[in-house]
C-alpha cells in the first residue's frame, strides 16, 4: 500500500492474504472467491481493497474488517483490477474466453445505483485481444493497458456529462505495437524490458536479459530497476535454480547495465514492487512464497560508473 506498512498478496487460490510488511505476519484474509485470483489493489488510503478472480467476479472489500462490500459478476475471468488515485473510481477487465470478448468496465463509487445494477458509467470492448496487464495512467484521465497480441494501449476514462468534457465515444489515444504492459511504465517481453513514457508511449529504455521476464518495478529514490522472470513454469521441473535463472535482477535506469542480483526463489518470479521508501523490495513467485528483502548499507552507498 501506499504507507508500505502492509503487503496484498494473490495467488493460484481463491484466498487474498495481507501482511505485515515489517516482519512478514499475516495480519488476515479476505475470504469469498472461488477460483484463482488475478489481481489485487488497495486505495490511497487503505481503505478499500479491490480484487478480480478466475471465478467471473471482481470485489470490492473493507481492508479493516475483511467484509466484503460489493460483488461484480462478470462473462469471463477478471485479469486486472484497480483504483483511480482518488479512490473514487475503479476499472476492470475480463479475458477473451467462452465465447465473450474482452471488455474494460469504469465504475463509479460515489453512484451506488452503478454497483447495485452491476451497471458501469462505461465499458470498452477490446475485440482483437484480451488485456493482459493495465494500469491508471497520470491524473486518473486515462488507463494504459497492454495486450496479448503485444499492443500498448491508452483509453480515455472520461465521458462527457460524468466527468468532463470529453466525447461520449470510447476514445484510443495512441496505438503501438510492443510487448506485454506492467503496471504504470513499462512493457515486459521474453528476455527484455522496455520502458515508456506514461503520457506519450515514446520508448526511453530498453534492459535485456537472457530468460522471460514476467514484472519490473522502478526505485522511488535511485535510478534503479528490478527485474522478475526466469524460466518458464512448464519447464522448472527438469531445470536446476542455478538453469532456471530466478534471480531478481538489477538494473540502472539511464546507463541500462545489470549491477547486482538477488537469489531466493527456486522457480519463475512473477511479481516483484519497491517498499515505498525504497529501502526494500517483495517479490512473489511460481514457488508459492513472497519474499521481502531488505537491501545492506552497501546498497545505499553503491555508486554506478559508467
Amino acid at each position: 500500500n501506499r504507507e508500505g506498512d502492509l503487503l496484498f498478496t494473490v495467488a493460484k487460490d481463491p484466498i487474498v492474504n495481507v501482511w505485515y510488511s515489517v516482519n512478514g505476519e499475516r495480519l488476515g484474509t479476505y475470504m469469498g472467491h472461488t477460483g484463482a485470483v488475478w489481481c489485487v489493489d488497495a486505495d490511497w488510503d487503505t481503505k478499500h481493497v479491490l480484487t478480480g478472480s478466475a471465478d467471473n467476479s471482481c470485489r470490492l472489500w473493507d481492508c479493516e474488517t475483511g467484509k466484503q462490500l460489493a460483488l461484480l459478476k462478470t462473462n469471463s475471468a477478471v485479469r486486472t483490477c484497480g483504483f483511480d488515485f482518488g479512490g473514487n473510481i475503479i476499472m476492470f477487465s475480463t479475458d477473451k474466453q467462452m465465447g465473450y470478448q474482452c471488455f474494460v468496465s469504469f465504475f463509479d463509487l460515489r453512484d451506488p445505483s452503478q454497483i447495485d445494477n452491476n451497471e458501469p458509467y462505461m465499458k470498452i470492448p477490446c475485440n482483437d485481444s484480451k488485456i493482459t496487464s493495465a494500469v491508471w495512467g497520470p491524473l486518473g484521465e486515462c488507463i494504459i493497458a497492454g495486450h496479448e497480441s503485444g499492443e500498448l494501449n491508452q483509453y480515455s476514462a472520461k465521458v462527457r456529462g460524468h466527468m468532463g468534457p470529453e466525447p461520449t465515444r470510447m476514445i484510443l489515444f495512441f496505438f503501438l505495437r510492443w510487448s506485454f504492459s506492467r503496471p504504470g511504465w513499462s512493457a515486459v517481453a521474453p528476455s527484455r524490458l522496455t520502458l515508456f513514457d506514461s503520457t506519450t508511449l515514446e520508448h526511453q529504455k530498453t534492459f535485456r536479459t537472457e530468460r522471460p521476464v514476467n514484472s519490473a518495478a522502478l526505485s522511488p529514490n535511485y535510478d534503479h530497476v528490478v527485474l522478475g522472470g526466469g524460466q518458464e513454469a512448464m519447464d522448472v521441473t527438469t531445470t536446476s535454480t542455478r538453469i532456471g535463472k530466478f534471480e531478481a535482477r538489477f538494473f540502472h535506469l539511464a546507463f541500462e547495465e545489470e549491477f547486482g542480483r538477488v537469489k531466493g526463489h527456486f522457480g519463475p518470479i512473477n511479481s516483484v514492487a519497491f517498499h515505498p521508501d525504497g529501502k526494500s523490495y517483495s517479490s512473489g513467485g511460481e514457488d508459492g512464497y513472497v519474499r521481502i528483502h531488505y537491501f545492506d548499507p552497501q546498497y545505499f552507498e553503491f555508486e554506478f560508473e559508467a
